[in-house]
């Protein structure tokens, strides 16, 4: 649940682009601007974009997200593919999972250093990198061969971790803090499950009482093993039977008495609480998102969770996943898609003289959803209203593209206006404070009405 929470806050749906370009292409009084055979390519692109062929490229993003939360870091190699593979741009992406690349792998050579897998040259700078042919543990892998390592030049490869330190060159879990809490607590959660099982497995117990004597025996037991009710003393029963409405009658001198096993105590639950919320402090995620329990939050202290867990996350998100991944890929994605003229309306000599002109982007991160829709809805009015922020921020952060919006609603406009619909838009301002002469017409004998009162009474609820 902690890993669901993680992946889906820090891509969600994926982190998608949006072209800056405002080069336009055509003739005419209305030029096709070049974003759109832009997106169009890169569509069409990101569903083969996995050289596995398992998901798409926004999928991808999911599993590097889980990589990152299970094992700090993750590599993903650039693959060129030959045109004669079919694909719209010749270029995959396979995503390569950290135990791969040997950390043990330490040497000093010639032209730099080997360290953690990684090779540097003499200025410290990336080189290569030193994976395994076989996932460690594999059984397919050759026992004659065993799993030696190929270098694989470092402009092929991204290698995507948190840094959380200075010449940190390996990704570390920040998962470490509260896996060993949670690996004693399932420890301690399996012994008392064990002790609870055991204890259910007495259901009665029969004992003499005080005024029994020595030389009586036992009443369920014939003393050759059988039962003292059986005739046959081959029906070997060493207890005795409980049915609903049972009459069982004991000889004077015994009683019977049920197994009472000792409960978990009050305490189990609150010290479950406490381990699951310092698991929930190591992973970096609020506990009701990990654990699904909602009981003891309230507005406030949901939202405010929220905000804090969002701020780590953006900050991943620009630094780890838009920098680190979508960055390169695009830049690597737009060589090839050039080379091969997969995107309409830009000629090689354009692009050549000044690709920055084309390459600007900008990536979206998914929405978040907001606690109190309205509230957040009409905060965002107010900030584009009073001209604190542009109204394309506002749409980015909902996970669109501010012109491809801006088209969707300009073209339901004009297709309503087509077919002749008419819908009722009401245009809604927010008060904060009417002032008096809204309420010119008020008895002035009666008692001044409250700001909730004037609001409704402005916009006609009563």
């Amino acid at each position: 649940m902690a890993k669901e929470s993680f992946v889906s806050a820090l891509v969600g749906a994926g982190i998608k682009p949006s072209p800056l370009s405002i080069i336009a292409t055509g003739r005419g009084k209305n030029p096709t601007p070049v974003k759109q055979f832009i997106n169009t390519a890169w569509r069409k692109w990101t569903d083969e974009a996995d050289a596995d062929g398992l998901t798409d490229f926004y999928g991808m993003q999911t599993l590097i997200a889980g990589e990152l939360f299970e094992a700090g870091e993750c590599f993903v190699r650039l693959r060129p593919r030959e045109i004669s593979d079919g694909l719209s741009v010749p270029l995959q992406l396979q995503l390569i999972p950290s135990e791969m690349l040997d950390p043990t792998y330490n040497e000093v050579i010639s032209t730099g250093r080997i360290q953690c897998g990684i090779e540097f040259d003499k200025i410290g700078r990336r080189v290569a990198y030193w994976f395994y042919r076989n996932l460690p543990g594999d059984m397919m892998t050759q026992p004659t061969l065993g799993n030696t390592r190929y270098r694989v030049p470092a402009n092929q490869v991204l290698h995507l971790f948190r840094p959380i330190r200075a010449g940190q060159i390996r990704g570390v879990p920040h998962t470490l803090a509260g896996m060993v809490t949670l690996a004693m607590l399932d420890l301690y959660d399996d012994a008392e499950l064990e002790r609870k099982r055991v204890a259910a497995l007495f259901g009665a117990f029969v004992k003499k009482t005080p005024e029994a004597t020595e030389d009586e025996v036992n009443p369920f037991d014939d003393g050759t093993g059988g039962s003292a009710h059986s005739s046959n003393p081959a029906d070997v029963v060493l207890d005795f039977d409980l049915e609903p409405g049972a009459v069982i009658e004991l000889p004077e001198g015994y009683d019977v008495s049920f197994a009472e096993p000792a409960d978990v105590g009050g305490a189990y639950e609150m010290f479950q609480l406490r381990m699951l919320l310092r698991a929930a402090a190591g992973f970096g995620i609020p506990y009701a998102d990990m654990t699904g329990d909602l009981r003891q939050t309230s507005y406030g202290s949901i939202r405010a969770g929220l905000v804090a867990f969002r701020r780590r996350i953006e900050a991943m998100q620009h630094q780890v996943m838009a920098f680190q991944f979508c960055r390169p890929v695009w830049l690597r994605w737009f060589d090839e898609a050039m080379r091969v003229r997969a995107i309409e309306g830009i000629t090689a000599t354009a692009f050549t003289s000044a690709p920055d002109l084309f390459t600007v982007v900008k990536w979206i991160p998914p929405k978040w959803d907001w606690v109190d829709p309205l509230k957040d809805r009409q905060a965002e009015k107010l900030a584009v209203d009073a001209g604190f922020k542009p109204r394309s921020d506002v749409v980015e952060a909902e996970g669109y593209d501010p012109e491809e919006n801006d088209n969707r609603i300009k073209a339901d406009q004009e297709r309503a206006t087509q077919l002749g619909l008419k819908f009722v838009t009401l245009k809604t301002e927010i008060i904060i404070s009417p002032s008096e002469d809204d309420f010119a017409e008020e008895d002035p004998a009666a008692p001044p009405p409250t700001g909730a009162e004037r609001v409704a009474a402005l916009y006609g609820f009563g």
